[in-house]
């Protein structure tokens, strides 16, 4: 009796307890050229998925570089529902600034001198929480209007 049968009284329903071990030897090869030829059919699949994901996704991405010396804005709240210098609402600012780039630190991140009524964030912000700026003063909130207490909130 097979350790399966013994525990539960009945013969295994996998696909290898289907055949008698004589007949195994004959099906085997056919069987494990099946399924290698079903796991080369779901990586093709797989491969097909991901490439089409990946090019939903490219056109979404845009490679933002800033040159130094150049002036951007700084994004106040980062993401919806995670408020990271605390004030909510609609018509809280969205953006700060304009700041000049001091310097890249690596590929994604820069650099810049915040006031001094800034001073107690830190100068190095990732690309995506930054915009160029353009020069229309319509949409600017400048720093001297944001007052930052001690734990980030304003």
């Amino acid at each position: 009796m097979a350790p399966y049968e013994a525990l539960y009284g009945r013969r295994c329903r996998s696909p290898i307890g289907w055949f008698e071990p004589r007949e195994a030897r004959l099906v085997g090869i056919d069987l494990v050229q099946d399924v290698l030829d079903k796991v080369n059919i779901i990586q093709d699949r797989l491969r097909t998925a991901q490439s089409r994901k990946n090019s939903y996704d490219d056109r979404k991405v845009r490679d933002v570089a800033f040159k130094i010396e150049e002036r951007v804005l700084l994004r106040v709240s980062p993401m919806k529902g995670m408020m990271r210098f605390r004030n909510k609402g609609k018509l809280s600012p969205r953006f700060i600034g304009p700041f000049e780039i001091l310097d890249r630190v690596g590929e994604v991140a820069y650099r810049f001198v915040l006031p001094p009524g800034l001073s107690a964030a830190r100068p190095v912000f990732h690309v995506s929480m930054l915009r160029k700026y353009h020069g229309d003063q319509s949409h600017v909130s400048y720093f001297s209007t944001v007052q930052l207490n001690k734990d980030l909130t304003y």
